[in-house]
Order: structure tokens, then sequence, then C-alpha cells
């Protein structure tokens, strides 16, 4: 078990520990953060650990966590964490990217855990060590932390770079060494973590079937509420919810009286934001009156067919590997596959050998 330092709060202390994980071949890294009432993240505790030292520092003491930022960047030592994605979106505000990265969740879902295992039961199944459970819900932004809330964060770090080693070598033994470098790769992406307003309606679905002026329409108020959101640093879904922004690309509202009809869409934002949110309207152009909405079609039975197949090959597939079907081919991947769409994950790099393939006959038989 590493010396532990429970808290880090002066900067001549963090230098000094940022020099150490430099050092390092390999480190554990966690974070603890708070995000229910703002749009960006509050990063809280960032928790590192080596093979000798383990150690929490509180970005709410120091003024920068600048002496981090070698040993957390992409000439530093390889970055375990569990589940990375959300620690990785947070560290990026505050120090760049992070890489290189090693993704124990990802690991144990290529050696035969569930796809969306977690910390605690990784460490049991794997480790055999039990870890207590009673701050999972806990105030990261209220200062003093306790001893118990201190060691419950050091915790989610102790073992990160035991199960690291643990893993690799099932996935050796299973010959999947080369898809966990696949999965990894993916990791740290500047794409994934840098905010695009304009790209915002993506996260938005079933647009593609709409007209073309609806389709603007829509792309114009996610873009304004992105930006309104980050502005105020509020949840997107404080600004304007999804279901008002899709009840006003239905229903194209042409005038305030309108607009304060949507049921959807609070009255104090029909007021204060009313003017802006009708002239999105307006600069969208749709067509007076609108076309038709698109009638939800039937599935396509041969289309329903296939997918069946599919998922029945993946299933399979799964049981024979020890993968989970969703991490092998999710279904929304089958689905675009029974259409024809082939620019899916599950017919790339080693999912294409292990049940691309077999997917491909499947659908042709």
């Amino acid at each position: 078990m590493p010396k532990t330092t429970a808290v880090i709060t002066a900067p001549g202390d963090l230098a000094d520990f940022g020099a150490e994980l430099s050092a390092a071949p390999a480190i554990g890294l966690d974070t603890e953060f708070m995000r229910e009432r703002t749009y960006r993240a509050e990063l809280c505790l960032v928790q590192a650990s080596t093979d000798s030292h383990a150690a929490c520092i509180d970005p709410l003491a120091l003024e920068s966590l600048a002496p981090l930022a070698a040993a957390l960047g992409p000439q530093g030592p390889l970055k375990v964490l569990h589940a990375a994605r959300q620690d990785l979106e947070v560290l990026w505000a505050a120090l760049g990217r992070v890489a290189p990265v090693f993704d124990t969740q990802v690991a144990a879902a290529l050696a035969g855990f569930a796809a969306q295992i977690g910390y605690a039961d990784l460490v049991r199944q794997v480790l055999g060590h039990e870890l207590p459970k009673a701050h999972t819900r806990t105030d990261w932004t209220r200062r003093p932390l306790t001893a118990e809330q201190l060691e419950y964060a050091l915790d989610d770090v102790r073992h990160l770079l035991s199960l690291r080693d643990a893993l690799l070598d099932r996935l050796d033994r299973l010959g999947r060494v080369a898809w966990l470098a696949e999965e990894l790769d993916a990791l740290g992406s500047a794409r994934d973590y840098a905010v695009d307003p304009d790209r915002a309606w993506q996260r938005l679905k079933g647009l593609q079937a709409l007209d073309a002026g609806r389709q603007r329409l829509a792309q114009a108020l996610a873009a304004w509420r992105e930006r309104r959101a980050i502005d105020r640093n509020r949840p997107r879904g404080w600004i304007l919810d999804d279901a008002a922004l899709r009840e006003i690309v239905a229903t194209v509202p042409r005038d305030s009286a309108a607009l304060a009809a949507i049921a959807a869409l609070p009255p104090g934002t029909a007021r204060h934001s009313g003017p802006e949110l009708l002239a999105l309207v307006h600069a969208a152009a749709v067509p007076d009156p609108p076309p038709p909405l698109p009638r939800r079609e039937r599935p396509d039975p041969a289309v329903t067919s296939a997918v069946k197949r599919l998922a029945e090959v993946t299933r399979q597939v799964a049981t024979e590997t020890g993968i989970g079907a969703e991490l092998l081919a999710p279904r929304r991947e089958l689905e675009r596959i029974a259409t024809g769409d082939h620019e899916v994950a599950a017919l790339r790099g080693w999912r294409k050998n292990v049940v691309g393939e077999r997917l491909l006959q499947a659908l042709h038989a």
C-alpha cells in the first residue's frame, strides 16, 4: 500500500508532488467534481498515486494546478483511470489534454467483466479488496473535507495501478492487448471535450426526418441554448429543455402569443427570452404555414428481420468471447448495418474479425 498524503493545499507541496508524478512510469488518477447547477463541472479534488505515494490535491485551495501539467500531459507517464471520460472532460478544462490514458473499465470489459463495471466491484473481483461506499453522494465543494471523505477519495486511486497490471495479464493471456490499444486510442481526443455550440444540435435525435426549414431552426435553437448556457454557466436544460425546443421546432411559433402557448416552455422563459427565440424562428425561414410533420413510419419488416438476425449473431459472439454484446455491436449499429450503412465500429478494427464478418454474412444470408 503506498504512503499517503491526506490533502495538498500549498503550491510548494503541489510542485514537489507534480515532480514525483512526472518521474513515475505510471500514475493512478481520479477526480471529484460537482455540476448539478452549472454548465461547467467544478473540479473539487484531484487524486493521484504512484507505486509509492497517493495524495489528494485540493483545487479549491490552490490558485493553479499548473505543476501537474507536465505529469498529466501527453509527454508525461501513463495515466490509469476508471471510467475515464468524465474525468478527462473535467481535467481538459483545467489542464488541457490528459494523455496517454489506460481505462480500467474498458480493459475489464475486454477481459470478460461487465461492460460498465464499477470501480469498487472491479477491485473486489480482481484484487479481493472491499471498498467502503459511504461517501458516494458527498458534496465535494464543502470545506473542510473530513478524514473519512479523504480516505474514501484516496481509495479511488490506491488500487488503479494494481488493477492495470492484473487486467493486462488477463488480456495478454486472451490475446486481446491489441484490442485494448484500439479502444484506448480514442480517449483524450479534442473533439470529445472541446465545446462547439454550432454542433450542439447533434445531441438531438430525429432531425434528419424533418424538413430543411425545421432542421435549420433546431440547429439555431440548440446553438443559442449552448452559448447562453456557457455564458451563464448553467445547465443547458435550465436555459431551454429538450421538450420545449422540440415543440418550438414542431409548431414554429410566429409571435409571442403562439410562443407562450407552448406547454413545455416556462412562462418566464417565454417572457425574458421570447424576442430572441422568435428572431431565431424568423431567421430559419420556415415556410408559413410549415410543411406537415413527418408521420412515424412503420418499421420495414425486412429491416426488422435483419436486425433480429444480427442481434442473434452478436449474442452468440458475446457468449463465445465473454464480451458484452453492447460493446461488440450496440443495437443502434445493428440497425444501421441492416439499412446498408457500414460505417460503424462493429465493422472496423478488432471488431471486424471478431463479430463484423459474421454480421455481414448473416445480413446477406
